[in-house]
């Protein structure tokens, strides 16, 4: 605990963001028995949103419910909002192989990644009759059929902090083609991408959509890269990010996630993730290492 709160406020000092010591130890404490098995990322964003944060995240075994030690430790209030069902409408419904959460340093608790076992996707058609489920991802499912992206659900992220969702989706190659992103985009009404999005979906292995619960659109669609040299893909990040992804010392050689993310707005910008610890000392079983390799992001 004391080591991973040492990289923490190191790699946000990098950003010129400092951690609080009283919103990151509690997080840190609730959790300590789990930390010595988690994978451990930091995470970075190019909006003006994300400014003045850096995120930390790691993994949790299927037996530790993430939502009922936040609210149990005081890292939350249970909100009045269908998303204080969502995890446990999920948990009734999907086999689950394991959890994350996301915090940032000086906000605090964000989010809950559910991963679903490796080979046992679930659908799209399944999660829709959940009564939590915002109601963008049904009204949307010709659009995610006509792409073949509703059969293959590998993660489902919630966001408490800003009352969102996603959904990562095992896509065809031709999503990540220039004419199909252009069409997808056309079709849920985001504008298009620029000619560096198109360049970066090339590379892409995974899609995954935002919702939230007051608008049946969908909010904003991203897509993941994984790469040793995240740098490759951008003329400039700004300085601080590019400064950050120069100087972590951590995972150095380790592959990274890079996600590029085009909002409902029209506001196009990227989230790096760098590993703390990739590998962790493992009782992990295979199916945790598959899926937590295939999408851990957000």
């Amino acid at each position: 605990m004391a080591g991973f709160y040492s990289a923490i406020e190191k790699s946000a000092g990098l950003l010129d963001v400092t951690a609080s010591r009283d919103v990151v130890r509690p997080i840190l404490a609730a959790f300590e028995e789990e930390l010595a098995q988690a994978v451990i990322a930091f995470r970075v964003a190019t909006n003006a949103k994300h400014e003045g944060d850096f995120d930390a995240r790691f993994t949790l075994p299927k037996e530790v419910d993430p939502y009922a030690v936040a609210l149990s430790k005081g890292l939350m209030e249970k909100p009045d909002h269908p998303i204080g069902s969502l995890l446990e409408d999920i948990q009734q419904l999907c086999p689950i192989d394991s959890y994350g959460i996301d915090f940032g340093v000086t906000s605090g608790f964000k989010k809950i990644w559910v991963y679903f076992p490796a080979g046992e996707h679930e659908t799209l058609a399944r999660l829709t009759g959940l009564p939590s489920l915002p109601a963008s991802l049904a009204e949307n499912m010709d659009f995610f059929t006509r792409y073949g992206l509703a059969d293959k659900v590998d993660v489902i992220g919630i966001d408490y902090r800003s009352r969102t969702m996603n959904a990562y989706l095992r896509a065809p190659a031709e999503c990540y083609e220039k004419d199909t992103v252009l069409a997808m985009h056309r079709d849920i009404g985001l504008p298009s991408p620029s000619e560096e999005m198109f360049a970066f979906c090339e590379k892409a292995f995974g899609i995954y959509t935002t919702h939230n619960w007051d608008s049946t659109e969908i909010e904003r669609i991203s897509y993941g890269v994984k790469t040793e040299n995240p740098m490759a893909y951008f003329a400039r990040l700004g300085t601080k990010i590019e400064h950050f992804v120069k100087s972590v010392p951590y995972g150095v050689d380790e592959p990274k996630m890079v996600y590029a993310a085009v909002t409902s707005s029209g506001e196009e910008y990227y989230k790096l993730q760098s590993y703390y610890r990739w590998r962790p000392v493992s009782r992990l079983n295979a199916a945790y290492i598959a899926a937590r390799d295939t999408v851990h992001e957000g």
